[in-house]
């Protein structure tokens, strides 16, 4: 009998898939470990964040370009924050936390998958606070002064689906070095828009679509701005744009959200029975009516599509 079958036999069939899966991460991470190797003597070279990116528990190429620029940022507070995580399979942190040994502090609004990632290995493994919070701009502040959060964390990325320019817009007891937003690509390169912002937002909810949904780049470069970060470039999925603290740039270049956007692929929308339509967002928001925006450099709200 196999190792594998002993296992299986003894601990059942959930406890054999388990054990597979944590094989499959540990390979992965070392193969992640080769791939950073070759980089990194290119890292001083790199003109765009596209030829580092590679995905071992981000979406999409998000762990590359984290690991690029941790190692070429001088970050003190090997900390990180992260919003909506579900459960936490897929996401921006994890492998700095398996594989940078980063401690860090994440979120989501379902209890069901905090639950999980208690109770999952990496847990207990690794310096990880795991909180069930449906964030919202009166409580997020709080909630870092009760986790005891550093007061200059390595990075921030929120992903929440909704109230992201308004939640970075409201945090003032943190200055992390980097910070990773997501960005609503179907809301184009110029208007500096963003969903107005109420505390239960919820992007389904909002529209049935899913397209009607954060903040358009520009908003957020405009808001880096006013909080003393550069814009220095999206993954190429076209749904995260990086920032870096003014002081912490060094050779780093910094863009205009017109020259570091990039508009997704993505096929995400549904029609009014819930269905995907499979057609391009894009087209999709633009046909959308009635629905209004927050203009940030006006300050008052407008039609989505005049």
């Amino acid at each position: 009998m196999s190792l594998k079958e002993k296992f299986k036999s003894i601990s059942g069939a959930n406890a054999f898939m388990k054990w597979q899966r944590i094989l499959h991460e540990q390979q992965q991470l070392l193969i992640a470990k080769g791939i950073i190797s070759q980089m990194k003597p290119n890292y001083p070279y790199v003109k765009d964040l596209a030829d580092v990116e590679f995905s071992v528990f981000s979406q999409w190429g998000d762990d590359g370009i984290i690991q690029y620029l941790i190692n070429q940022i001088d970050i003190q507070n090997k900390y990180f924050i992260e919003f909506g995580v579900q459960n936490y399979t897929e996401s921006n942190t994890r492998f700095l936390m398996m594989n940078n040994y980063w401690s860090g502090l994440i979120f989501d609004g379902s209890k069901e998958f905090i639950n999980n990632i208690q109770n999952d290995y990496y847990n207990w493994q690794y310096n990880l606070k795991a909180r069930s919070l449906f964030i919202t701009s009166s409580n997020i502040n709080e909630a870092f002064v009760n986790e005891n959060v550093p007061k200059e964390p390595g990075i921030l990325h929120i992903d929440i689906d909704g109230n992201d320019y308004w939640i970075w817009k409201s945090i003032h007891v943190i200055n992390p070095i980097i910070v990773i937003m997501e960005y609503n690509s179907g809301f184009g390169d110029e208007r500096c828009i963003t969903v107005p912002y109420k505390d239960d937002f919820e992007r389904y909810s909002a529209h049935y679509s899913g397209l009607y949904f954060g903040a358009s780049l520009a908003a957020l470069c405009q808001l880096a701005e006013e909080k003393g970060y550069s814009f220095i470039g999206s993954n190429t999925y076209g749904n995260n744009a990086y920032f870096v603290r003014n002081d912490k740039m060094g050779h780093l270049r910094k863009l205009g959200a017109k020259e570091g956007y990039v508009l997704s692929p993505a096929r995400q929308n549904k029609d009014t029975n819930g269905n995907f339509t499979f057609n391009l967002d894009d087209d999709v928001l633009k046909n959308l009516k009635g629905l209004k925006v927050y203009n940030t450099q006006i300050d008052q709200l407008e039609d989505l599509n005049p």
